[in-house]
Parts: structure tokens; sequence; C-alpha cells
């Protein structure tokens, strides 16, 4: 009997201490209910979504903790908002020395102990929402916060961690095998679930056993056509860096007319116009990763460079692809070795007000994302989307919950295919007949939900069912 309890007193002592520990950090105060954590273990400034969860948490009078790595501006709103205060953490990198294993191990553990200590000294919260992915080590260490301190865990499935991690290591990889195991076992402990489409929301029940609502992604209000005059100021700013947008002719002109490439202002009465004989804005929002095949668009962009060389009565070309992502110097190479008289690309970084203006001046819109799970929508579509911006996205399962083919855009699966779309959109611009426009004026009737509405109905009801 006595070595019974000498067996088991051990555990009985650390059972009570975390009783103990629990039941304090559980203290309440009065603003308990009114305070949420946003948290996103990527970069706040890139991560659209969870800045509109916590600008909507705001407006209905929550505080929100917003955590997350500061490595790019959020949005202006964010950071005006006095019911938001950014948190920012480190990514960790682990052990340098030994075995790949070794430093991801490490980095795993040095990254669960930072945000253990930034979730457990910060003020007790409501609820966690967290953004997955990515989820590891997050989404356990939030879930065993939650634990502790009696708040409610919601995961917003944007895509799998695992699928993700296969691109680049294998389906088979130790580490893609486990990360797949840690989303399926801590992922179902979340008290509330969203998703981005209907195809995840069926996958979750079916093969994870999860309960989602869909949270279809829907333009913010700052996303819309961009009016003539603030073309005119954002082509002028980028001029002074990137001189595909400076017009050619501008230093030999009076102080009666301001131009750049695609617009002309009046000095007399402050009248912008577009030029008749301008080039054509394309735009391609990218992360630079590996599910983007970015190859694409250049291979397409030089196909097109030959249908001009060839007779064929198309448009110049100003390509502007902006983001950034581990591939971007790769690929600037790749630019930088391109023989193109009538296609002009430039990769500038926007500031965050600065990238709804130009989606909003843009005349079509290219995506390159490819779901690594097939399950999710690509957010940079549904921005361009809010902008009445048409599209030409890439083929993937699922793409027809967001694009639908010759009614808002057009859906590819090759360079080859691309450029045909480009040369057949193009041919007439700047008509105002012709697919393009009629794109447009698809995307202007029918226009959704805007994000607050879609917010309002979807995930307000979860976060004021638990008080």
């Amino acid at each position: 009997m006595a070595g019974f309890v000498m067996d088991w007193w051990p555990v009985v002592c650390v059972t009570v201490l975390v009783v103990l520990l629990s039941l304090r950090l559980r203290r309440r105060d009065a603003d308990t209910r009114r305070r949420v954590c946003v948290l996103v273990l990527g970069d706040v400034g890139r991560s659209p979504r969870m800045q509109y969860h916590s600008l909507s948490l705001s407006k209905h009078g929550y505080l929100v903790t917003f955590v997350g790595f500061l490595d790019s501006k959020p949005h202006q709103g964010v950071l005006n908002e006095e019911k938001i205060r950014i948190v920012p953490i480190s990514e960790v990198m682990g052990v340098r020395a030994g075995p790949k294993m070794l430093t991801y191990v490490t980095k795993v553990i040095l990254q669960s102990l930072q945000l253990l200590s930034v979730l457990l000294t910060m003020e007790r919260q409501s609820h966690i929402l967290m953004q997955n992915p990515p989820g590891l080590p997050g989404v356990a260490v939030a879930w065993l916060v939650c634990v502790l301190r009696g708040s409610r865990f919601i995961i917003d499935w944007h895509n799998y961690g695992y699928t993700i991690m296969a691109l680049s290591h294998g389906a088979t990889h130790p580490i893609v095998r486990l990360a797949k195991w840690y989303e399926r076992f801590f992922g179902p402990l979340a008290a509330h679930h969203l998703c981005v489409t209907d195809a995840m929301k069926a996958d979750l029940q079916e093969n994870w056993g999860i309960k989602a609502t869909t949270l279809y992604d829907r333009p913010a209000s700052i996303f819309r056509e961009t009016p003539l005059k603030l073309q005119h100021q954002l082509f002028s700013r980028l001029a002074r860096a990137h001189p595909q947008f400076k017009d050619s002719g501008s230093d030999c002109l009076g102080e009666e007319v301001e131009r750049t490439v695609f617009t002309v202002r009046d000095a007399t009465d402050g009248a912008v116009t577009l030029r008749s004989k301008r080039p054509a804005l394309l735009l391609s929002s990218t992360s630079w990763t590996e599910d983007e095949d970015f190859s694409i668009l250049l291979k397409a962009l030089e196909e097109y460079e030959g249908f001009i060389q060839g007779g064929v009565l198309l448009p110049s070309l100003v390509c502007v692809i902006t983001g950034k992502g581990p591939q971007k110097e790769h690929y600037r190479k790749m630019i930088a070795c391109l023989h193109l008289e009538h296609v002009q690309i430039c990769t500038p970084w926007l500031e965050a007000e600065d990238y709804p203006l130009l989606l909003g001046s843009a005349d079509l819109g290219v995506c390159l994302h490819k779901s690594s799970s097939g399950l999710d929508l690509p957010m940079k579509v549904v921005d361009m989307f809010g902008c009445c911006l048409p599209v030409c996205a890439v083929n993937f399962d699922c793409l027809h919950e967001l694009v639908k083919h010759e009614e808002n855009g057009l859906i590819f699966r090759d360079s080859s295919e691309l450029a045909g779309q480009l040369k057949s959109l193009l041919s007439d611009f700047p008509s105002s007949d012709g697919k393009l426009v009629a794109f447009r004026m698809n995307l202007r009737t029918s226009r959704g939900q805007r994000w607050d509405d879609n917010w309002d109905q979807n995930v307000l009801p979860l976060i004021t069912a638990q008080g």
C-alpha cells in the first residue's frame, strides 16, 4: 500500500497543481466576455481574413488582441482601431546544427513555449479564434490555453497544413505524416469551426468528423472600382519608382497637362481621362510559393508577345505582379532574362492602402493559385471581384464555387490556354464592347454580400452564444 502511494503521489500533486492553476487562470473580470484573441502563426499584414475578423469583432464592441508575426504593415483600419491591440510574436528558427529533424523539433518546442507564454500572460479571453494553417504548434497550444482558462476555441480552416507541406516534402515524408496526424487529432478539439468553401465543409465532416460553418471570403468595402482621379494619383506615385507607369514624353510637356502611361490630368480643371492608346493593365497578386506556378504566366506573356510580333493587333501590356514570398527572387531573375518589347513587367510591394486602388484600376486579373488540398479558394480573386475586375484563373477542384467560366472570368489549364484567353479578351481593347467589358458588367450587377453582412450572419452568433 505504501508503495502504491509512493508511485502515485507525483501524479496526484501534478493534477492538483494543474487544477489550481486552471482555477487561477479562469478568474473572470467584467471585460472577459468582451475580449477575443485573434491568432495567426504568420504575418499579420498578409492575413487579410484575420484582419477582417478583428475589424468585425471591434465593430461589435469586442476588445481584440491580435497575435501574429508583424513582418509587413497591416491595413490602416486595423492600426487605427482603438479596440484592436496587436501583440507581435517572432518566428523562431530552432537549432541550426545537426539533422533537419532536430531543427524542426526544436523550432516547434520553442515556438510552443513562446506562444504559451504570450497567451497565458494576456488578459483572459472569452474566445481564441485561430487561423489554420499554419497550425503547428498553434492549434495544440491554443486548445490547451482554452482548457486552462475556460475560453472557447474557434479554428478558421483556410486549408490543410499537411497538404501544403507535402508540396515540398512529398506526401509520405515523416514530417508530413506527423503534421497530418496532428491536425486530425487536435483539430476536432475546438469548440467551433469555420471554413472557406462548401467542399472543405463536406471534407471536414466526412473525413475528420468536424461540423464546420462555411464562411466564404468576401471583399471588404475598401475593394471597389477606383475613381479616375485616384487612379492617376496612384499611377503618378508608382511612376517615381517604376518606369512602366511613366509616360515617355512627360518631361517634354508643359504645365497644363500631367500624364502617366495610362492617364492624363488637365492641370487647369483637374479633370482626369484615360488615354485612348494606353496599354492594358494586367495584375497578378502572388505569394510566390510552390502552390503557384508563376512560369505559366511568364510563358503566356511570351506567347502574347509573339502574337504582336506576328502581326496580330493587340495592345501592349503592363503586367504588375505584387506580393512577397520565398520564390520571388528566383522568378525576378527569370523575368530579367526575358526579351519582351510589347510586354513590361514590374514586381512592386504595395502598401496596404494602395493594393485595393491598383486592383480597382486594372483591366484584367490573373490568378495562379492551385489549392494543395483542392478545397480552398484564392482570396486574391475575391478582392478582384470586389473591384469588378474580371479574372483568368488556373483550374483546380472547387474553383467553380467562385469563378464562373464565361460569366465573370475564364478558367485555364496551361500557359497556351492563358495566352489565348489574353489574346481573345484584349483583341478589341479598350473598346466598350467584347467579353472583358461584359464580364465587368456581370460583376457589377451580381455583387453578393460584403464581408460585414456575411460575418454577422455566420460568426457573430458563435461568439455571442457563449456570452
